[in-house]
């Protein structure tokens, strides 16, 4: 009897800490608070907006499954070897990339652009017979209330600093003094609009007389940008930018949609709150 009652307590106090770690279930499935306190420091969001993320995500799983949404490998590499191509880089060079800017590894990589893949399959499914293509006054008008978003310079004088030595290439920008054989420099105007997306917003987001991150150079070695000067800000015109635009404008109706379509599925969902999240 003694030992009856022993397991008895010892089960209902297990029970009570796994519990007591669950905050919110979702189909059946748990968020536990260590979830959304890593949502939190991952996002920099507030516990009650991790908590949402986290639900609207497991939602979002639930109808991957009910909808059999799925994600091969070849179009995980396929996803990433597009992404090292736009970015001039082999996919060793892309996974090094990654690796050092964000302390990723290949395997995690893989798992987030899977993930990313799924969302956007599931979004085309839940979306596509919802949106309609933007008129071209939706297109004008969008323009002219956005002018200042698709204004930006003409081209960056910068020097660029090549090295097959990583870490030469970092002493170099940690002291701009030091001086090694093994570093090629080579100084070019870099016009905006003949350089990648990517590259472009690296160089914007760097400050006048600054480096930027090392990065792969595409041919097994590495490579940092001084900005030295900045052309004067260029306005687009409408026809330059109008892709653009109605991505944006495509992208926005997409998330109205998405958004009022999950919030009407966690209205109806099986969601059990086990404990307030402040």
């Amino acid at each position: 009897m003694y030992k009856f009652f022993l397991t008895l307590f010892l089960m209902t106090s297990l029970n009570a800490q796994i519990t007591d770690g669950v905050a919110v279930v979702v189909k059946g499935e748990p968020i536990t608070l260590l979830d959304i306190e890593k949502e939190m420091k991952l996002s920099k969001v507030d516990s009650k907006t991790a908590s949402d993320i986290l639900i609207r995500r497991a939602l979002e799983k639930a109808e991957m499954k009910d909808r059999k949404i799925s994600v091969t490998n070849e179009e995980v590499f396929e996803d990433i070897k597009q992404t090292a191509a736009r970015n001039n880089m082999s996919v060793s060079d892309f996974y090094e990339a990654v690796r050092n800017a964000n302390g990723i590894s290949s395997s995690e990589l893989k798992e987030k652009i899977k993930e990313k893949i799924l969302s956007q399959k599931l979004h085309s499914a839940i979306a596509y017979s919802s949106m309609s293509q933007p008129t071209e006054t939706e297109i004008k008008e969008y323009f002219e209330l956005h002018k200042d978003d698709f204004a930006h310079p003409s081209s960056f004088d910068v020097v660029i600093y090549q090295s097959a030595d990583q870490g030469r290439l970092q002493e170099k920008i940690d002291n701009p003094m030091f001086y090694s054989p093994d570093i090629a420099t080579n100084e070019q105007v870099l016009p905006y609009d003949r350089i990648s997306p990517e590259l472009a917003s690296l160089l914007a987001r760097t400050s006048l007389n600054s480096f930027t991150p090392v990065v792969p150079d595409g041919k097994g070695g590495y490579m940092s940008f001084y900005i030295k000067s900045v052309e004067s800000t260029k306005e687009s015109g409408l026809e330059s930018v109008r892709n653009q635009i109605t991505n944006q404008i495509m992208a926005e109706k997409r998330e109205l949609v998405l958004s009022d379509y999950f919030a009407r599925l966690r209205h109806n969902a099986d969601i059990k709150i086990i404990r307030d999240v402040e």
